[in-house]
């Protein structure tokens, strides 16, 4: 009789814990499409070439069905555990950044930063999902259908991760109803694939591209020697320990940089927080500051996905 009741207790125990288990971050933005059929657009310059990008500050200002479509969706994922982002009001407070952003140069060279507004909302939310949503309505005799696409995309590496799409009965309902009922038909299927992919990432870690490079000032370089190896070597031999189940590839390198490419790192730190290449990045730049490297190097950051750590200076 113990042993039925410590089983089932262990079975109980099992239970909750799967269900309290901590799902991603997701944030909801209208598709690249919608935003370009609809002209809510803009461009801006990457290094001399100009560049299309949706603008979502106007669409939620102009567009009267983006925001109840996105709360619709967004009650949906929440009800089934997901903690989401607002993506409207993320925009409001990036806005107010905007302008110091654009007065802000480099010490040396005076060059602008460069950043898309959806690498501005990933940096700023640091949510583990983008999802874009798409939709069409035709009118039949019958009444309004609504064809939908979701897609999620991975923030750190902006790969697809999910996909779902749909199409609902005619009907005479508004927009967001529609799309209720015919996302709610195939959302199942939709949160298995994001979970069958967390899952994945919480085992075998995050992916992402770290690159360490040498300041020309520096006077050294990646094959100087501390306590009979090379820093190469050391760089490497961190990284076997730091990364999930030391998983990383060392795609390219020379005695002035070394590019690490498909590096898993963990989930989460040891606080609990979302890890993310700059974080990974720090790890190591606060490594070289000790003995017996004493290096002084400055963090890099493109997105959360990608970290350069540029060794001799800040």
């Amino acid at each position: 009789m113990k042993h039925i009741l410590t089983t089932l207790l262990l079975c109980l125990m099992a239970v909750v814990t799967t269900a309290q288990e901590k799902k991603p971050t997701l944030m909801i933005v209208p598709s690249d499409n919608w935003c370009t059929q609809r002209y809510f657009t803009t461009t801006y310059n990457n290094q001399g070439t100009k560049v299309r990008v949706p603008d979502y500050s106007r669409a939620f200002q102009e567009d009267l069905e983006i925001k109840p479509v996105i709360a619709k969706i967004g009650q949906m994922m929440t009800d089934m555990g997901y903690s989401l982002k607002d993506c409207e009001q993320e925009i409001k407070a990036i806005s107010t950044r905007q302008a110091e952003d654009n007065v802000t140069t480099s010490k040396t060279s005076g060059a602008s930063l460069v950043e898309s507004p959806l690498d501005q909302l990933k940096r700023r939310t640091k949510s583990d999902i983008i999802i874009n949503v798409d939709w069409v309505i035709r009118k039949e005799s019958t009444g309004r259908i609504v064809t939908f696409t979701l897609e999620a995309f991975d923030s750190y590496t902006s790969k697809r991760i999910a996909t779902a799409t749909g199409t609902c009965e005619p009907s005479n309902l508004s927009t967001p109803e529609l799309l209720e009922c015919a996302v709610g038909s195939n959302i199942k299927a939709f949160d298995k694939q994001m979970d069958n992919y967390f899952r994945d990432l919480k085992k075998n870690g995050r992916e992402i591209v770290f690159t360490v490079r040498c300041w020309d000032s520096w006077g050294k370089d990646l094959e100087e020697e501390y306590d009979g190896e090379e820093l190469t070597d050391c760089i490497q031999q961190w990284m076997r320990e730091h990364t999930v189940k030391g998983v990383f590839n060392l795609s390219d390198g020379t005695e002035n940089f070394l590019q690490f490419e498909q590096v898993r790192i963990p989930f989460y730190d040891e606080k609990g927080n979302a890890m993310d290449a700059r974080a990974f990045a720090t790890q190591l730049r606060k490594h070289l500051a000790k003995a017996p490297y004493e290096i002084t190097a400055k963090v890099m950051q493109r997105g959360l996905g990608e970290a350069i750590l540029v060794l001799g200076e800040k």
